[in-house]
């Protein structure tokens, strides 16, 4: 019986394996005699058979594709498998999505379709989204609509010319809503005329463009957008009830600009009543362009603003006490009052530790046009020291120098050394 052994994958069997190796090489032709069958299975190469490989591997063969990924690092095969649509995580890489066959064809199977049915399944998913209140979501996919009727028509669409119109008006309609619940009225404003000039008798379109010119604040514009929708539709419930939205808002806002001018005038006529009155005191004023915030403090005419005669000048004063760099402020200097008055309830200063400061040992000076400096008694009206033209009034303040009288010397010699001509 013939003896078996193992032989391997790639086993050549020209070698002769029914004869001996020195048989088949010093006999080949000799076929006559029968000789012992001998299968020889060996789990290495044959000996003496030097073409058979060296090193044999039991593990099964990769597939190419799979194979090839052994030459790769993990980022090449991460990316290599990003180009699959089923593994996809972002469509930024246009570059690498203009080449991919399989996410082109996918894309192709969703425009498949006329441009008529291409924008009606936009406006479906629109009309889907406008539903839940997703009004950006919504507005997009409109917005897709739309651009999809704007491809070059082939030749064999050209009898969906009315169901384009069709679906283009309702696209720019319901574009419309979003935008209006988006609160972007302008652009509610701009589909609601795109709407019309498809179709001059869409209600809403009025409806709706009436709504943002109304939030707009443009009541004009909204009343007329109102009545060509009740021209359309006299009885519509919903053109009514906002054609008395409309009416109201136009009232208040009449009652508000009525109000408004005669605001404006009075202003007008205070003013010119107030410069009047500064004419006649012979009382100078001046503007910087830069006043300093005061408020509601401000020159004016009491208790009439608009009375010549029954009424006298009120001025905001600036007290200065420039020794200690301090100051104070008297909102409403009458005319008519005096220093003294005013001094006795700001004196004593709370700083004024040394008590240098009272009624009697201080005294007061005004900077004059010239530069130089006025004396004013305490016991002078604000309007003798004002009128005659030597003091101005800078951005309708009145400034006023306190210093102690033992100081007022010293102070008024700093003061010269500091200008340049002296004062």
């Amino acid at each position: 019986m013939g003896r078996l052994e193992e032989l391997p994958d790639d086993y050549d069997e020209t070698l002769g394996s029914n004869a001996p190796p020195d048989a088949a090489t010093k006999n080949p032709t000799s076929t006559s005699r029968s000789q012992p069958s001998t299968v020889k299975i060996a789990s290495t190469p044959l000996e003496g058979n030097s073409s058979g490989p060296t090193n044999y591997d039991p593990t099964p063969a990769l597939p190419p594709a799979i194979a090839s990924m052994h030459t790769q690092s993990v980022d090449e095969v991460a990316d290599m498998l990003k180009q699959t649509p089923l593994f996809m995580t972002s469509l930024d890489d246009t570059s690498t999505v203009d080449e991919n066959m399989q996410l082109e064809a996918m894309r192709a199977l969703q425009y498949e379709g006329t441009r008529a049915e291409i924008a009606q399944g936009f406006r479906e998913k629109g009309n889907e989204l406008a539903r839940e209140k997703k009004w950006s979501d919504g507005k997009e996919f409109y917005t897709k609509g739309l651009l999809a009727l704007r491809v070059e028509k082939p030749e064999d669409e050209i009898k969906e010319d009315k169901k384009e119109k069709e679906v283009e008006e309702a696209c720019y309609i319901n574009r419309a809503l979003c935008n209006l619940e988006l609160k972007n009225y302008r652009s509610t404003i701009l589909d609601c005329a795109s709407t019309l000039r498809l179709n001059p008798g869409n209600i809403k379109a009025h409806y709706r463009s009436c709504l943002a010119l109304l939030s707009l604040a443009k009541l004009p514009e909204a009343f007329d957008s109102c009545q060509h929708l009740l021209a359309l539709d006299p009885t519509n419930a919903q053109g009514l009830a906002l054609l008395a939205r409309v009416n109201t808002a136009r009232e208040v806002q009449a009652t508000k600009e009525a109000k408004r001018l005669e605001r404006e005038t009075r202003q007008q006529k205070e003013a010119e009543t107030l410069r009047t009155a500064l004419l006649a005191r012979s009382i100078r004023t001046r503007n910087t362009g830069q006043p300093p915030e005061m408020e509601d403090a401000a020159i004016h005419l009491v208790p009439d603003p608009l009375s010549l005669v029954n009424s006298t000048l009120v001025f905001p004063v600036v007290v200065l006490f420039p020794v200690h760099l301090q100051s104070d402020f008297i909102k409403a200097f009458g005319e008519e009052q005096t220093l003294a008055g005013h001094l006795s309830y700001l004196l004593p200063l709370p700083w004024d530790d040394a008590r240098e400061y009272t009624v009697d040992s201080v005294e007061a000076y005004l900077e004059t046009t010239t530069g130089g400096l006025v004396k004013w008694g305490k016991k002078v009206p604000l309007l003798k020291v004002l009128s005659g033209g030597k003091v101005e009034v800078v951005d309708g303040i009145v400034r006023v120098n306190v210093v102690p009288k033992g100081r007022s010397q010293t102070w008024i010699q700093d003061i010269k050394a500091r200008k340049p001509g002296g004062i």
